[in-house]
């Protein structure tokens, strides 16, 4: 996040932690900042603008398909960490990047127009205590989905740091494009 929040950013928090705002925003806003994400050269999201929140852009190998999977999703740094939450805006399962990140915990991540690769975690304990207050401190909207989610104990996932993810998705034996190293060969 580049700075404090504003009062339109928080008022746009307090929409999304509705439930009408989170019924608007599952089928949009991924769209949305997929869309920004490509005019912006990755540097920035719609949610990021409009809510403040810093957002990446998580690419994982599918659970099911062994194809790369790519989402925009509320990354909460912490040192040379990154932090996600799973809450799938309060639905009462999780979200399918999670299944992806347990199943093949290496993921590449792009923040602000940079790239790096990560191996996933859940975060346990008194780590999940801390990350939950830190989360929720940042956005309130997670403790109201962490109501609405019928009960299910919201993931955190934990990211550190991790040499590139593999071109070959291990379920499958096929050969997968590895994003960084696509861009890395364009020249990017």
């Amino acid at each position: 996040m580049a700075g404090k929040t504003n009062w339109l950013q928080k008022a746009v928090q307090r929409v999304a932690a509705t439930t009408w705002g989170a019924r608007l925003l599952i089928p949009t806003a991924h769209n949305a900042d997929r869309l920004v994400l490509r005019l912006s050269g990755g540097r920035t999201t719609a949610v990021g603008l409009l809510a403040g929140l810093p957002l990446v852009t998580l690419t994982t190998i599918g659970a099911k398909s062994g194809q790369m999977r790519s989402v925009p999703l509320v990354g909460i740094p912490d040192g040379e960490k990154l932090v996600l939450v799973a809450s799938n805006f309060g639905q009462a399962h999780h979200p399918a990047w999670y299944h992806n990140l347990i199943k093949y915990p290496q993921a590449t991540i792009t923040m602000n127009g940079q790239t790096a690769d990560y191996a996933a975690r859940a975060a346990e304990g008194e780590e999940y205590d801390r990350y939950w207050r830190q989360s929720v401190n940042l956005y309130a909207g997670y403790a109201a989905y962490k109501t609405r989610s019928g009960g299910r104990r919201i993931p955190i996932l934990v990211l550190t740091p991790h040499p590139p993810l593999p071109e070959t998705a291990p379920a499958t034996g096929t050969k997968q494009s590895n994003p960084r190293q696509d861009n890395l060969k364009k020249g990017s």
